[in-house]
């Protein structure tokens, strides 16, 4: 994907750094990351909404799925750029853990975990942008929120699959059977990133992952930071499961309101099929989430039972503050784009 633009110091000096060679890096470009990233996180008021920081991590990670253009893949694992992440991931961790509410535990079992899992979900009462989707939302609100999730949305489940191979028994089977309905089940044109890219198109958005990424605000970073973050460290196994049950659990009813949104301002199938086909995945997803995946992996892994509900409680709390920022701004009558003066949606 294209580099995202730099919000500050740190990712300033990071894309100083990419832009040379992984062989023969030079130790003054390295010095000056390590020490503006340590300034950084001693100076910001908020890791998790920290425009800089968010960028910086955002742009590490994207190394490890489709890289970044003009940039050499063998920074993917390069010392200086895992110390990056490391460094932001450590208090990014840290204050998740700190704001997330988990509920109190439930005995490791299938349907106890299931259980507890649908009322966490359930009484979640954060702002519903679903809702105003389908009953308020202008044709340039709707835009802006397909904007807002291509940064997910275009290489939906990547992060989730990142935990197949550190999974066993029935949590790795049910992982296995969410995901291959995720990318289509083997067929291109029915991989859900796929699916949404149509959607963009449909209303004369560009579809090329990462183009938007510039306009998006932290929160929006954050969130799929956090996704990667949970995906890619086998002790976080717990906590990605946890993020998908809930991500799995409160996606059916939601679909159905975007969709009814989209019609709703005039859109056809070609641009609602996303949403209309996630209505009824995600309530059998769901069901295997919550129990043959969350359920089966709390029984096995006891230990882990903590982070799979801290890993759901997070994904509500960050997205529940993403959308709370949409909606303000949307009822304020400005862009919920971090860059709104500069946007220009196709008519």
């Amino acid at each position: 994907m294209r580099i995202p633009s730099s919000r500050g110091p740190v990712s300033s000096a990071l894309l100083e750094l990419l832009d040379t060679s992984p062989t023969d890096t030079p130790t003054d470009l390295a010095a000056t990351l390590r020490e503006r990233t340590a300034a950084a996180l001693r100076d910001t008021s908020d890791v998790v909404q920290d425009d800089d920081l968010q960028t910086a991590l955002f742009t590490a990670y994207e190394l490890r799925y489709s890289g970044l253009q003009g940039v050499d893949d063998d920074w993917e694992w390069h010392p200086e750029v895992l110390a990056l992440c490391a460094a932001i991931e450590a208090p990014f961790e840290r204050a998740l853990r700190e704001r997330a509410s988990v509920p109190e535990l439930p005995a490791p079992g299938v349907e106890s975990v299931a259980a507890a899992l649908f009322e966490l979900t359930g009484a979640d009462s954060g702002p519903s942008v679903s809702r105003y989707l389908a009953k308020k939302a202008t044709d340039e609100q709707a835009r802006e929120f397909l904007i807002l999730r291509s940064i997910y949305q275009l290489k939906e489940a990547d992060p989730h699959t990142w935990a197949i191979p550190r999974l066993r028994r029935h949590a790795k089977a049910a992982l296995v059977e969410i995901q291959a309905d995720e990318y289509g089940g083997g067929r291109f044109d029915r991989m859900h990133a796929e699916l949404f890219a149509r959607t963009m198109r449909g209303v004369g958005l560009d579809a090329t992952n990462g183009h938007y990424v510039d306009m998006v605000p932290a929160i929006t970073l954050a969130s799929s930071n956090m996704m990667t973050m949970f995906g890619t460290h086998r002790r976080l196994r717990g906590a990605i499961a946890g993020h998908l049950a809930a991500f799995e659990m409160t996606s059916s009813l939601p679909n159905r309101f975007y969709g009814n949104g989209f019609r709703r301002l005039g859109y056809d199938k070609d641009v609602t099929f996303y949403f209309d086909e996630h209505v009824e995945a995600d309530a059998v997803h769901e069901q295997i989430a919550a129990r043959d995946l969350a359920g089966s992996l709390a029984t096995d892994e006891p230990t882990l039972l903590e982070d799979v509900f801290f890993g759901a409680a997070a994904g509500l709390y960050v997205d529940g503050l993403a959308g709370a920022q949409q909606i303000d701004a949307w009822t304020a009558g400005t862009s919920a784009l971090r860059t709104a003066e500069t946007v220009s949606v196709p008519a």
